[in-house]
């Protein structure tokens, strides 16, 4: 009999400290909460006190399609948002003020605050997925050499052609120049040069020869 007595007192209590842990939650009213399945409800708590979050978000959809009662959106709103699924979170949280009538100013700002905080998050997981922009490559450095560049090759347009009627033709150069032939290879050059041997010649052959004396055998010498 005490081992019976204390098996319920254990349910009892663990009864007792998952209501305490699931405090943000939100329970029915008694009209409500008579058609849904109290070891449902029981369970839900349980799994959300537990971080079971997937397990309660079940619970919580089969309890709200039971009784269609708001307080369930509000529930499947507090899953979501342990589960870091924003969008999810904020659409429940909407839904639920919008079918909620007899809602507290206070439960509002509450709610309102759910909303705004997985707004933030929603905007955080959005640039954690945009991928950064790609780094542009550096342009190529050019290097620098003591050597300037060579010229560029310019060669001047040939001049136009001139000095025919139609213009397709090109003139003729004019002849050219001849050489002067040079003064030793002229014959008066050396007809001069002979005729002044000749000359001196003869003075030399002149100047050789002594006066005549007559001849002493003619005539009587005195």
């Amino acid at each position: 009999m005490l081992k019976c007595s204390t098996g319920r007192l254990g349910v009892v209590l663990a009864g007792v400290l998952a209501l305490v842990v699931a405090a943000p939650l939100v329970a029915p009213p008694a009209a409500h909460a008579a058609k849904a399945d109290n070891a449902t409800e029981m369970k839900a708590r349980e799994a959300f006190a537990a971080g079971r979050y997937d397990e309660a978000l079940e619970l919580f959809a089969k309890l709200y399609a039971q009784t269609l009662h708001p307080v369930y959106l509000r529930n499947i709103g507090r899953c979501h948002q342990k589960m870091r699924q924003p969008d999810k979170a904020i659409d429940k949280f909407n839904e639920y003020l919008a079918k909620e009538k007899k809602i507290s100013a206070d439960e509002r700002k509450e709610i309102e605050g759910y909303i705004k905080e997985m707004e933030t998050l929603r905007d955080e997981q959005a640039r954690a997925a945009t991928p950064p922009p790609p780094n542009n490559p550096p342009p190529p450095v050019t290097p620098i050499t003591n050597n300037p560049p060579p010229p560029p090759n310019y060669y001047p347009p040939p001049p136009p052609p001139h000095g025919t009627a139609s213009g397709t033709l090109v003139a003729q150069p004019p002849p050219p120049q001849q050489e002067e032939t040079p003064v030793y290879k002229k014959w008066w050059f050396w007809a001069g040069i002979g005729a002044a041997v000749v000359v001196v010649g003869g003075v030399v052959f002149l100047s050789t020869r002594g006066p005549s004396l007559p001849d002493c055998t003619a005539l009587v010498c005195m």
